[in-house]
């Protein structure tokens, strides 16, 4: 996982008052259990885990008590069934050892959700939910897009104040400052291009 999907990630759950938990910064020769999980989440004003959504949106955060993180960041694939079926590295945080070894952090107590970060799910209606239902069967509680966290990063950000303790939102806000980001809410106002006519 790159540093810049970790910062993104990181950032995104820090916003909505979690807790994160990393795992090791450091790459081994060979990938052993507790180096599967990305990240550990506890929402401390969580009381009952109710993941009604499985694509989460930032409101469903709230009903998030606990859960393990894997960032997926293949910015440039969509997550279609084709694309799930042959990778089947995807999925080894779900592995029961695996799971045991990354919940031993949490102690006993309460539901812990699998929550999978992905660069998109396929646009159609039949592929999206085919991969919904391929990442359901392999023990996926909910995914999280990172148009998701990216928009509400770029939302949340205010370009009058300075975010030195964070490099990504300092980033952000520059981007904002000159106008090269916009706010998503800003978006449904932009004028479309007209369309030029056809001349004889």
């Amino acid at each position: 996982m790159s540093a810049v999907a970790e910062a993104i990630v990181r950032e995104y759950f820090e916003l909505h008052g979690f807790f994160v938990r990393q795992g090791r910064k450091y790459l081994a020769p060979a990938k052993g259990e507790d180096d599967q999980v990305d990240f550990s989440i506890c929402n401390p004003r969580c009381n009952q885990t109710t993941a009604e959504n499985f694509i989460l949106s930032s409101a469903d955060l709230k009903n998030v008590c606990k859960a393990i993180v894997v960032v997926k960041a293949w910015h440039t694939e969509t997550f279609s069934p084709t694309v799930l079926t042959h990778a089947p590295e995807i999925f080894r945080f779900v592995d029961p050892a695996v799971f045991k070894q990354a919940a031993k952090a949490f102690g006993q107590d309460g539901s812990l959700l699998k929550i999978l970060v992905v660069p998109a799910l396929p646009q159609t209606s039949g592929a999206r939910n085919q991969s919904i239902e391929l990442l359901r069967g392999k023990g996926v509680d909910a995914v999280l897009p990172f148009r998701t966290m990216l928009a509400d990063l770029i939302d949340s950000i205010e370009v009058n104040r300075n975010y030195q303790k964070s490099d990504l939102l300092q980033v952000i806000r520059i981007l904002k400052n000159y106008e090269l980001l916009r706010d998503s809410q800003l978006e449904l106002f932009r004028p479309r291009r007209r369309k030029k006519k056809a001349t004889d």
